[in-house]
């Protein structure tokens, strides 16, 4: 069962890969090229809240997120923010960060931020179509 937090980005549309604890989903509101949401299954509200098995299974979402992104969009250097102020279900924000803009589908993706903090409201918005391809080609790298 999706939780308002994995609803709210969007699942089961922005779904790239699911674990046991984990889903990971492509960020609707892309602040770089690839950025994705890594979210708790469970209803928990604190990060202290998980059960263990959710902390060791997190290392495999990591080592799978920074495999397929590297192959995916070279990044740099990747962000896991842990904001949970508006949306309330344990998750993290995955940006991957750049010095140089990248470009998919003759779309640019800058980094607005960089080498500073990702600038979350300066965004890439995709339409539905788009999204939809982005994620099936990310698919590919998990």
């Amino acid at each position: 069962m999706a939780n308002a937090t994995m609803r709210k980005f969007g699942y089961p549309e922005t779904l790239i890969t699911e674990l046991r604890h984990w889903v990971i989903l492509l960020r609707p509101a892309q602040v770089t090229l690839g950025s994705l949401v890594v979210a708790a299954k469970s209803e928990a509200t604190a990060y202290s809240d998980l059960p263990d098995d959710a902390f060791a299974e997190l290392a495999t979402a990591v080592r799978s997120i920074e495999t397929a992104l590297r192959s995916f969009c070279d990044y740099e250097r990747i962000n896991y923010l842990m904001l949970m102020m508006v949306d309330p279900n344990v998750h993290f924000h995955v940006i991957p960060r750049f010095s140089e803009a990248r470009r998919w589908e003759d779309i640019e993706f800058p980094d607005v931020g960089w080498p500073g903090p990702p600038k979350l409201k300066l965004v890439v918005e995709l339409d539905g179509t788009q999204m939809k391809a982005l994620r099936n080609q990310l698919k590919r790298h998990f």
